[in-house]
């Protein structure tokens, strides 16, 4: 099979994770849109939706299905059960497995509804495009990944706290990562904290829960951005019954492009 790249299209990239390659996806199909994936029984789908309304900057939904679907607008003829390169299986806030085709974990349940929310690999490009590094592209990691000590506002039966992603930025350029990503605010928007990690209840920036420890130069400052891993720390908490997610930094290549996200008013810009 082809290993896909930033040259990519967003559909060879699927049918190369749908053939069964397994492997973070930051970098991966440029000027395309990626998404997390949560998908609930039905019962559980309001409270969720609620949930991500109040919880815009980890949890910007960009579709949800209708009970049963596998299917999305966003992918074309894609199949959400296997266009993923990795997926967990939750029972009752239980990680129970992760596996590369979540097609035998969704026919045992016929209403589940996905949610797609909004991943930060999408902005990485034009952070690229404008000199900004993205460390763990170059190196060919994933993304590190860290709960914070602050609380998401609940809604019926789901709540927990929050995850991050981080990028080291050089100084001179954390203005330009704030500003760039602030004009994506479907996809996490600007950061949620720059600076001292314990100020957020991050004690060790080289264990990180989900993903690859950081790589931070000299000069790097440490900045967060609200991560859409947020609902697997709520399925911990809040042990809905069943649950299918992505499995972290491996995402949902969508047919959407980044500027179909890009929003140029002053106002997508701030929530650091």
């Amino acid at each position: 099979m082809s290993i896909p790249t930033a040259t990519s299209t967003p559909a060879e990239a699927r049918a190369a994770y749908r053939d069964g390659l397994v492997r973070p996806t930051a970098g991966i199909a440029h000027g395309h849109a990626q998404a997390n994936l949560i998908a609930l029984p039905a019962a559980d789908a309001a409270d969720f939706a609620r949930f991500a309304e109040l919880n815009p900057k980890p949890c910007p939904v960009l579709d949800m299905t209708a009970p049963g679907d596998h299917g999305s607008h966003l992918i074309g003829q894609g199949d959400l059960r296997t266009d993923i390169p990795r997926y967990r299986v939750w029972r009752h806030g239980e990680l129970i497995g992760e596996v590369a085709d979540a097609t035998a974990a969704w026919a045992e349940h016929d209403d589940l509804v996905a949610f797609l929310i909004g991943c930060s690999f999408t902005f990485e490009f034009p952070l690229l495009d404008a000199g900004v590094p993205v460390r763990h592209i170059g190196a060919g990691r994933n993304v590190p990944m860290y709960r914070t000590m602050i609380d998401c506002i609940p809604a019926g039966r789901f709540s927990g706290k929050l995850v991050v992603s981080l990028r080291g930025i050089p100084e001179s350029q954390v203005d330009d990562a704030v500003r760039i990503s602030g004009h994506y605010p479907s996809v996490h928007g600007a950061p949620v904290h720059i600076g001292d990690p314990t100020a957020i209840g991050i004690d060790d920036l080289a264990a990180p829960d989900y993903g690859d420890p950081p790589i931070l130069e000299p000069g790097d400052v440490p900045v967060f951005w609200a991560c859409g891993v947020t609902p697997q720390s709520v399925v911990v908490a809040s042990r809905p019954a069943f649950a299918i997610t992505h499995a972290p930094g491996h995402m949902l290549i969508t047919d959407a492009r980044d500027d179909d996200y890009r929003v140029d008013n002053s106002a997508a810009e701030g929530g650091r």
